[in-house]
């Protein structure tokens, strides 16, 4: 009977022990979530196959709430990632936790560690960031790469962790503000062709007509006017419709910019494209002694659009670069093309005197020229062909030079 009770304590002692490692590893796997533990019943003793099935069944339950939990963050990541909208989260201290590709893209970085780095890419631009107060929407400009961005700026402060953190958004509306602008345009100037043209067709027609009965009258009857009245009535009433036709003619070039055709997309080699604007300004160039470098990398660099409207975005900028660079000593113009960020570029550089800081700024608002006789319609012109291409184009001067970029 002693040995019974001993192996009896001893079986009792071993039953226990192995129960108490096992609620320890149990434990020990929610603690440290480690689900990928299983449980089974000890060989002798079935008694325990309910608490190893009820282990298993909150294990099994552990690793479905982890995958759920990680199926939505997979799905915020991937909805973060996409959207179109830039957005960065940052630390009090600056230390970026967040940065989405839209706004890599908008910034034209591969990383962003600390916000104070935008200083490098734009000072204006992140002091801006930095000084816009949690819930206000302000509009910013960024300056980057020799172009220029309208955007649109809205803050947020949250807690997470016990950490204080800062979510701005970043949107660009460049294209949608320049769109608005162009229709606003268009729609000013259908209304102002339309009441100028129905009132100087009965000029014309009218002085046209009062000319010739006087006409008339003068071969009826030389008497009825005096010889010094009549030629003075007959040049005004000449000078009236010549005046009137010019209005006409000059109010039509300006109808071009809402009768600009679809485009009939093809693919275009850029090489050809250069070929026939060089080969439409040659006469220009070699009047004004002005030498013409041509540079394409790949030279078979090819894109899609409408040739002949690209072709007349290209005389445009190539007759504004031939004149500014009449002006100097030694004329040049170059036309190049290449791929940047996997767009492509045309670019049309003069050495001309430049365009002045204060008309920068407006040189593609319809009717807006440096020029004495220009029509102020070219570059307006050359713009909106641009937005039907899906494209942008811009400017930048420096000392010495006038860069006019078309971006594809």
């Amino acid at each position: 009977m002693g040995l019974i009770s001993l192996y009896q304590f001893y079986t009792l002692f071993r039953f226990i022990e192995q129960s108490n490692r096992t609620l320890q590893r149990f434990l020990q796997s929610i603690k440290y979530s480690d689900f990928t533990q299983s449980f089974t019943a000890p060989a002798k003793g079935s008694g325990f196959g309910d608490l190893s099935a009820a282990f298993n069944a909150v294990i099994a339950d552990f690793q479905a709430a982890r995958r759920e939990k990680e199926e939505h963050f997979r799905y915020l990541q991937t909805v973060v990632q996409h959207i179109g909208i830039g957005l960065i989260a940052f630390r009090s201290d600056g230390e970026v936790e967040l940065i989405n590709t839209a706004a890599k893209r908008l910034l034209k970085v591969n990383s962003l560690r600390n916000i104070g780095q935008l200083k490098e890419i734009d000072a204006e631009f992140a002091r801006t960031i930095m000084g816009v107060q949690p819930g206000k929407r302000i509009q910013a400009k960024l300056h980057h790469g020799g172009e220029t961005f309208q955007l649109t700026i809205n803050t947020a402060v949250f807690v997470l962790h016990q950490q204080n953190y800062v979510l701005i958004s970043l949107q660009n509306i460049q294209q949608e503000l320049e769109e608005k602008e162009m229709e606003a345009w268009q729609t000013l100037i259908r209304t102002l062709t339309h009441e100028i043209m129905n009132s100087i067709t009965p000029i014309s027609s009218l002085s046209s007509t009062a000319n010739q009965l006087l006409l008339k009258a003068k071969q009826t009857d030389e008497k009825c006017l005096q010889e010094e009245t009549f030629q003075d009535i007959s040049n005004a009433l000449g000078t009236i419709e010549k005046r009137s036709k010019g209005l006409l003619n000059f109010v039509e070039n300006y109808r071009k910019l809402t009768r600009i055709p679809k485009p009939n997309f093809e693919i275009l080699p850029v090489k050809e494209l250069f070929n026939r604007t060089t080969g439409l300004m040659k006469e220009f160039l070699l009047a004004k002694s002005i030498k013409c470098q041509v540079s394409i990398d790949p030279e078979n660099l090819e894109i899609t659009g409408d040739p002949a409207l690209l072709e007349q975005v290209m005389i445009n900028l190539c007759k504004n670069a031939v004149e500014a660079a009449a002006e100097v000593s030694s004329p040049e113009i170059s036309l190049r093309a290449f791929i940047a960020e996997g767009n492509t570029i045309i670019q049309v550089t003069d050495n001309g005197c430049g365009i002045p800081p204060e008309a920068a700024e407006n040189i593609f608002v319809p009717f807006f020229t440096t020029k004495k006789d220009g029509s102020g319609i070219g570059l307006s012109l050359s713009r909106q062909i641009m937005r039907l291409h899906g494209g942008t184009i811009m400017v930048k001067c420096e000392a010495g030079q006038t860069v006019f970029s078309l971006r594809f």
